[in-house]
């Protein structure tokens, strides 16, 4: 039996009604107020982003603003440099303001416009999703409050300057680690007291239903858009399809719809600095089952089965859970969840930069990295890694720790 058609059903399986894939998911959430808002929010969901009108403006806004479809790109020399294994990049960041996460944010505008909202309200870590959801709302006429820890806030200063251009409110927040999971706790507490007017738009493919779902459904288009533009350049499907997760949301849009082929899937965690707890966000690879922000999933824990401090040099990555998807294809044995270290995805990102004049988030430099892995084993194979984001946000942190390149580089190993 080919084990492949156990998924020819699965977009019709998972989630349930009640946002369950498997026994992950849910909504967990105890605030009346949180509980009575996300209701209303799927039930809106279902409804409206079911209808002919609401589609047919989302591919229009897809193919005219967002410029959409994103290119498939064939790196050549980079390919080359390590053996058979020939790399295709999907460049979602090409995608517009750089990185995958406008698909679900301006699908989210659109949906607050449908809803008769007038704010959309999230968090961000890296800043890409706080910079694509500010420009939803600039695109929709709507306000924008983006909450985003002070660690986070001096890292990525150039995404906060992008991100007040185009007239949202940036709140620091200052609780805890000053990180991404208290930005999401900070971003759930004001969206309790504002549901009424805004919606809540959550930067992965996490968090209480419909979340998970509706982020799948939006991020979807690279996955769908990869299949059809590597066929139509090969003739044939890739052995592999690869991309970060860390709460996961351009890796559940790469991987859903080539579920059901021989192909073999891979998700990219952070390994940080190493498997010690607090020195990692690789929840799958270390964590064990738990329940955070509204929804059940695997969770790095700290032994009162507390989120765990969770570290990561990819701002977008340090996130201690994944999305609740992640959680059931990994006991499906459909995605292999690997890590990364920080170097493996700096020495990527400086490969790519050098080589193919391409310079990567780091989230997406772990993807690569882990490319990079398989083609130094030196057999036939042919790649698809979802480049999730550009690097431009990054440049300051890069420079800074790790210099240009060539010293970095030079130490592991390699001269170009």
């Amino acid at each position: 039996m080919n084990v492949y058609r156990d998924f020819d059903n699965y977009l019709k399986e998972y989630p349930t009604q009640d946002g369950y894939f498997g026994p992950y998911g849910g909504n967990y959430l105890e605030d009346p107020e949180l509980v009575k808002a996300f209701r209303e929010y799927a039930e809106g969901y279902n409804t409206i982003a079911q209808s002919a009108q609401f589609i047919a403006e989302l591919r229009r806004i897809r193919k005219e603003f967002q410029g959409r479809p994103t290119p498939l790109y064939h790196c050549q020399r980079l390919s080359n440099l390590f053996g058979k294994t020939q790399i295709y990049l999907k460049r979602e960041d090409l995608n517009h303001t750089g990185a995958h996460k406008l698909n679900h944010c301006m699908g989210e505008g659109l949906l607050a416009k449908y809803m008769g909202k007038k704010k959309l309200i999230a968090e961000t870590g890296a800043g890409q999703h706080g910079v694509a959801l500010a420009t939803a709302a600039a695109y929709f006429g709507l306000e924008c409050d983006i909450y985003m820890g002070e660690v986070d806030i001096a890292k990525q200063a150039p995404n906060v300057a992008r991100m007040k251009l185009l007239g949202a409110r940036v709140i620091p927040v200052s609780a805890g680690l000053k990180t991404l999971k208290e930005a999401v706790d900070a971003a759930f507490q004001a969206y309790s007291r504002e549901y009424k007017t805004a919606i809540y738009c959550i930067g992965t493919a996490a968090g209480p239903h419909p979340f998970p779902l509706m982020v799948r459904d939006f991020q979807q288009v690279i996955g769908d858009e990869s299949r059809s533009q590597f066929l139509e350049m090969t003739g044939h499907l890739p052995d592999k399809v690869i991309a970060c997760v860390g709460g996961g949301s351009n890796s559940i849009g790469t991987f859903v719809p080539f579920l059901a082929d021989p192909v073999e899937l891979y998700g990219v965690e952070p390994l940080g600095r190493g498997p010690a707890i607090g020195d990692n966000a690789a929840s799958i690879s270390f964590g064990k089952v738990g329940v955070m922000h509204g929804f059940n999933s695997y969770m790095l824990a700290s032994e009162d089965g507390s989120p765990a401090p969770v570290y990561s040099n990819a701002s977008g990555l340090d996130y201690p859970a994944a999305g609740p998807e992640h959680a059931l294809l990994h006991d499906m044995n459909r995605v292999h969840y690997v890590a990364v270290d920080d170097e493996e995805a700096i020495e990527a990102l400086f490969l790519l930069s050098r080589i193919e004049g391409i310079i990567p988030a780091i989230e997406s430099s772990h993807a690569l990295a882990y490319a990079l892995k398989v083609a130094r084993e030196g057999r036939p194979n042919s790649a698809i890694v979802t480049l999730s984001g550009r690097g431009d946000k990054d440049l300051d942190y890069v420079i800074e720790n790790y210099g240009s390149g060539d010293e970095f580089l030079a130490k592991r190993g390699i001269v170009l």
